[in-house]
């Protein structure tokens, strides 16, 4: 049995090599290709030069070309660590302290050189330490598509797998079905006979359609390994380049006697890299680009070093406080030169002229010399208000924010096993500040299936479900809603008047349970491809339908007018059913969905299709119908049709195509049902769902007979006017077409997409979709994914047939330009600017639209728009829109997509995401964060992006004041001094201070603090518009908080001089030196920014508490162990603690008393703010941990209510315009109830009788 099995699939897919699709096909995708000039060769832009199946040519010049590893790494063993030193050194930071520790070896420091250049090695190592780790990841991931496998010809008709990073040009590979083509390849022969193969460019190009290839037939006898033992051929090519779709090449190949026997190749004969063979068993053939040269890899850019809004904005922090150190350590220099130069200098201040032991850089005699080396150190010694510790501290608090976003089990798909990953830290809190999304489409916000929802079939809709918004607008309005036919005339419904409308009624509970029996009654398990409830055509229920011919003419147009391929369904082998294969994922759809209503194509010949299908008596009978022409779909034709004679030997044509196309190609008797199909079309179009009509038409056999005649010689014409010739021919014969409905497909959008868009648009995030799909595919989309709804002024900016013809530039720009004048002049319109606005942009308008002189107003308009869509993009297209708006607008700009073709927008973008789906892992290894889905872009922007935007600001607010603290207070006793030079504190309590007891709350506030909890940042969407906005980083809170810092350092260092100076600091009467004076600053110091951080805090943990109060405890604790050291070490500060001011009762007390003083001011407007000028966070915090207000009381959901930005897109605001609309069409139905009553005869007469009775 399992050998009859295996040989029984042989035999199929033997049947299945043999058809042969070069003969069907009519159009330009099998085209031959156009001749070559043969003397561009070997000049600047053709000078490449295959061996083919001998690389060994290519291991040495002049045709040694790159080898076909990737890598998306930004360092390698060599530039390591120049770049990354150029990268920490481009700190402003970082390069003071460098000139300090070049500095700090000089007599001019007032501390040891370990002391200033430890902390800087530390925090460069750290940093770089960092980068190499992030980078060594994206080198493993490099490594993973360098080390996949693939088929490599090695002589003698043997085939090796070897690594794809080893391939060199010239080689001969064999890929199989499902695989990615591992460098661009020129296709050699096929699993077909005829050397056709399907390959998917989706990678490339966001096209889901399957793309025709087809081999030389000089190239044809290669079908097998062993034929490759002597096959020797050259190509002569272009020189790589970006272009996706071009390729101009000569095959030389022959006997030894014909050499120089030269083939034409064109792009239909190239396999780019990254794109996927589907639908064929194998391909071999030969490596042309490798590498950096291949088009996929042109069309990406180099990976770009990004620094965040954030950390751009505090270098600017940092100049403020240099130029702060600036003017203290003038003011230092000036006022020690203007004592010293004094004339009573000489008399009271003798010892200053001793030369014995003093320091170098002063000399009285020279007052200038002295003040300039003052000045000098005081710049090193004022050095702490540059928080050199800060740098690496948000490298820290980075690091660990991308650690917890990779560990959030939220942001986990359990489908895929993959969660959100964040590649690179260094733009963690820009999440927290994006304003716009560029979003890819295929793969991005779509899953790559396709469902059959709906139908529409002689006029009447089936499948008719209420969709998501209807629902929510009927929750809303606490009302049930369901889908039925209401005749406009009040009769009875028929097919031909019949359009659907809806009902209200007071049933809450009949959706659901006609949902519930809709699934009970189909009796069987889902069904890949088919989503449909419908018992009127399920189970052969159509045939008790009014006309059964036409509804048995639409099944057939479904199972015949396609490209398809049945394959045995090896899940299912008991049900009989079948599993398909076709160039587009709609085909599939059709014919499965063609299958479940009783028409199985079964199987295909080279010149028959085989049908089983129900006959009106309702049995199933197997029917062959000749096929005699195939005109295939296009992007111009916008339809397809099948030409077939069945059995009884009458001649249809099948049509299906775009409503418009088959609406003008309609005859005068088939347009029956055009007014209820157009009506059920856009209820369609409103829903998401792509839409196509079908139509047929029969022919005779004399208008065949001629029409064939003349399609066969256009078909043999060479030249480029074969294709216009075979369009107009085509057109002849698809003309009088019967119409016999539509249908409806949904292009199913990934899990959470529609709610996820919604919550970023009330969170006040702008999303453009853009995508290499057709126009209405990506209409389609944005109706799905509620970017459009059904009241929105749509602009459509493309080409006019008339510009196009003329294929002038100048007249295109005219036609452009014009056209976004008028559209910009309804955005501004008193009576429209505030109306829904849409803009839908094709390719070419696109490319037109983007020249330099047009781009201006191009993106004005853009932006005024509430979505913007843009189709037929190419990939640098992506990338130079992603570039235009970030620097039109000036706003953070995300882009995320999941191809090749998303690199050049993912890394041209503010942050990139690459979803990790199923089509390689380029746009992840280009990207920023990488997701398994979309919707998980919800929780990483709302919550995550705004914890670690308000994380990230407070932070570096609070480093800047608790330095500011810190160094002040040596600029003030620098002043209570005279501009001595001295130094108040202990180099090593100089060296503690950043490095340990600041360093961990300050770490512990920048990874776990909460304004809110996560559930409340997603329930609350507007607060991410306090990223938005910048209010957390802006210049008037920068100025504060160095305010606050000035404020807290004045009061610490006045009230430690006054308090202690004027009394006895012991008992014993001993008054306090400047080590006693320098240790209780410092201690309150401690205790004061220690306890501002416990005040800026608001989401406490026992970590939280253990690192500011251990902190506090660790400066005890150094002081204990520090002054227990040899004088020879601890210098003054010997037994500092347990001999003078532990036993002191003042100490303890001053310090109690300095803290409590010095937090006053913030504490007292932190009280009138929350009072009476409260931010959205804390009005939240007040409602909840205050517990005035329980969660789901009336005034929290109105707050929640409130919180939502008016928005014109997403899924609420289309349940709002639903919900205008249902009510207009219910006081529209009840107005007319009305006056049908009052005007019928039966109330007439009721009326003149009781009037009759009256009197």
């Amino acid at each position: 049995m399992a050998t009859q099995n295996v040989e029984t699939n042989k035999k199929k897919k033997k049947k299945k090599g043999k058809v042969k699709w070069s003969d069907l096909y009519t159009f330009s995708c099998l085209r031959p290709p156009p001749p070559v000039n043969r003397s561009d060769f070997g000049h600047p832009g053709f000078s490449r030069v295959v061996f083919c199946n001998d690389s060994g040519m290519h291991k040495t010049k002049p045709y040694k070309y790159p080898t076909n590893d990737v890598s998306t790494t930004k360092y390698n063993v060599v530039t390591f660590l120049p770049k990354s030193l150029f990268e920490q050194f481009r700190r402003v930071a970082n390069l003071y302290f460098l000139l300090v520790a070049v500095l700090s070896v000089t007599s001019l420091a007032p501390f040891s050189p370990l002391s200033l250049i430890a902390p800087l090695v530390f925090v460069v190592g750290i940093s770089m330490l960092k980068e190499g780790v992030e980078d060594w990841h994206r080198f493993l991931q490099d490594l993973e598509v360098n080390s996949r496998k693939v088929k490599v010809h090695i002589g003698n008709g043997k085939f090796v797998d070897r690594s794809w990073k080893v391939l060199r040009v010239g080689d001969v590979v064999k890929v199989i079905k499902n695989e990615y083509f591992p460098s661009d390849l020129l296709l050699l022969s096929s699993s077909y006979e005829d050397g056709v193969c399907y390959v998917e460019t989706m990678n490339l190009d966001g096209e889901t359609n399957l793309k025709i290839k087809r081999c030389l037939e000089c190239t044809l006898i290669f079908d097998n390994e062993q034929k490759f033992d002597k096959f020797k051929a050259t190509i002569r090519c272009e020189d790589p380049n970006s272009s996706l779709y071009t390729f101009v090449a000569n095959l030389e190949f022959g006997d030894e006697d014909q050499l120089d026997s030269s083939y034409p190749l064109s792009p239909s004969q190239l396999l780019l890299r990254d794109s996927k063979l589907q639908n064929t068993d194998y391909v071999y053939g030969v490596v042309i680009f490798t590498g950096r040269d291949t088009k996929v890899v042109r069309n990406s850019m180099n990976s770009p070093s990004k620094r965040s809004r954030v950390e751009r904005k505090m270098d600017h922090v940092i100049y403020v406080l240099f130029f702060m150190l600036l003017l203290i350590s003038l003011i230092t220099s000036i006022g020690s030169v203007l004592y010293t130069d004094q004339p009573q200098t000489t008399k009271e201040w003798w010892y200053l002229r001793l030369l014995d032991d003093t320091d170098a850089s002063f000399d009285p005699d020279k007052p200038l010399i002295s003040g300039f080396l003052q000045f000098l150190r005081a710049l090193i010694l004022y050095g702490y208000l540059i928080p050199i510790s800060l740098y690496v501290s948000i490298e820290v608090v980075k690091f660990l924010q991308a650690m917890l976003i990779n560990n959030d089990l939220h942001l986990f798909d359990e489908m895929s096993g993959k969660s959100v990953e964040s590649r690179t830290s260094n733009l963690n809190e820009e999440l927290g500040q994006v304003e716009m999304i560029l979003s890819d489409k295929t793969g991005t916000l779509t899953c790559n299936q396709m469902e059959f929802r709906k139908c529409s079939i002689e006029g009447i809709s089936y499948g008719g479900d209420v969709n998501e918004i209807v629902r929510a607008a009927s929750q809303r309005m606490n009302i049930d809603i369901e889908s039925y036919r209401f005749n406009l005339d009040g009769a009875d419904s028929t097919p031909r008047d019949s359009i659907e409308m809806v009902e209200i009624s007071s049933d809450q509970n009949k959706i659901d349970l006609n949902a519930e029996k809709g699934i009970q009654n189909l009796g069987v398990m889902a069904i890949k491809g088919f989503n449909f409830r419908d018992d009127r055509l399920m189970n052969k229920m159509w045939l008790h339908g009014s006309n059964v011919w036409d509804m048995i003419m639409f099944f057939r147009v479904m199972a015949l007018c396609h490209t398809g391929i049945p394959v045995e369904n090896g899940e299912e082998t008991s049900s009989h059913k079948l599993k398909y294969e076709a160039e587009s994922p709609e085909e599939v759809t059709f014919l499965i969905a063609a299958q479940e209503f009783g028409f199985q194509f079964c199987r295909r010949t080279q010149s028959s299709m085989f049908v089983k299908e129900i006959d009106p008596s309702g049995f199933e009978v197997e029917r062959e119908y000749k096929l005699l022409n195939l005109l295939e779909f296009s992007s111009s034709r916008k339809r397809m049709s099948v030409i077939v004679r069945d059995e009884v030997g009458q001649i249809f044509l099948f049509c299906k195509g775009a409503d418009n196309i088959i609406f003008d190609r309609l005859g005068d008797g088939g347009r029956t049902y055009q007014h209820a199909t157009t009506i059920h079309l856009a209820n369609y179009a409103e829903d998401g769902l792509r839409t196509m009509v079908f139509a047929y038409r029969k022919i005779e056999d004399s208008e065949y007979e001629k029409w064939s005649s003349t399609f066969t010689k256009a078909k043999v014409t060479i030249g480029h006017e074969r294709e216009e010739l075979l369009e107009n021919v085509s057109e002849t014969i698809e003309k009088d077409l019967v119409l016999l409905g539509a249908v409806a497909v949904d292009d199913k959008l990934q899990d959470g997409v529609a709610e996820c868009i919604d919550k970023l648009a009330q969170a006040g995030l702008k999303i453009w979709l853009l995508t290499g799909d057709k126009k209405e595919t990506a209409v389609n989309i944005g109706f799905a994914c509620s970017l459009l709804r059904h009241d929105m002024k749509q602009f459509h900016l493309s080409l006019s047939r008339d510009a196009e013809s003329k294929n002038q530039l100048k007249a295109m720009k005219d036609d452009i330009l014009n056209q976004i004048e008028a559209s910009y002049q309804v955005t501004v319109n008193e009576k429209t600017k505030d109306d829904p606005l849409a803009l839908v942009v094709d390719g070419k308008a696109l490319e037109i639209a983007l020249t330099n002189d047009i781009r201006d107003r191009f993106l004005q308009l853009a932006v005024s728009c509430a979505s913007v869509i843009c189709c037929r993009v190419s990939p640098k297209q992506k990338a130079l829109i992603t570039r235009l708006v970030k620097r039109y607008t000036g706003k953070m700009t995300l882009a995320i997509g999941d191809g090749a073709n998303d690199v050049g927008m993912i890394q041209e973008a503010d942050i990139g995401i690459g979803i990790s789906g199923m089509e390689g892992m380029q746009a992840v290894m280009a990207s920023d964060f990488s997701m398994p889905q979309f919707r998980f872009l919800e929780r990483l922007l709302i919550v995550h992006g705004h914890w670690c935007y308000k994380r990230i600001s407070k932070m570096i607010l609070y480093f800047v004041y608790k330095n500011i603290v810190f160094g002040l207070t040596l600029f003030y006793y620098e002043l209570y001094s005279k501009f001595s030079g001295d130094v108040l504190y202990d180099g090593w309590y100089m060296v503690m201070f950043n490095l340990f007891l600041t360093s961990l709350p300050v770490i512990s506030l920048g990874v776990l603090e909460q304004d809110v909890s996560s559930d409340i940042c997603l329930q609350f969407p507007a607060l991410y518009q306090q990223g938005q906005k910048g209010i957390f980083f802006s210049w008037k809170r920068i100025i504060g908080w160095m305010g606050n810092g000035i404020l807290t350092s004045l009061a610490i260092f006045i009230l430690n001089v006054y308090i202690l100076s004027l009394s006895a600091f012991r008992q014993g009467g001993e008054v306090v030196d400047i080590s006693h004076l320098g240790v209780i600053t410092y201690t309150a110091v401690v205790w004061t920014v220690n306890c501002q951080i416990a005040l800026i805090i608001t989401h406490f943990t026992w970590i939280q508490h253990f690192f500011i109060w251990g902190s506090i405890l660790c400066w005890y604790i150094f002081l204990l162990f520090y002054g227990a050291l040899p004088p020879k070490y601890s210098h003054r500060e010997f037994g500092l603690l347990v001999e003078a001011v532990g036993p002191a009762p003042m100490y303890w007390i001053v310090v109690l008393f300095v803290v409590v003083i010095s937090l006053l001011p913030y504490f007292i407007y932190m009280v009138i703010q929350r009072s009476f000028y409260p931010m959205d966070d804390h009005v939240i915090q007040e409602m909840k941990y205050g517990r005035k207000i329980v969660v789901d009381d009336e005034t929290w959901l109105r707050e929640k209510q409130s919180s939502r930005k008016a928005t014109h897109i997403g899924f609420s605001a289309r349940v709002d315009a639903k919900i205008l609309h249902l009510k207009d069409q219910l006081h529209k139905k009840r107005m007319f109830i009305i006056k049908s009553i009052t005007s019928s005869p039966i109330r007439r007469s009721i009326t003149i009788s009781t009037l009759e009775n009256r009197d």
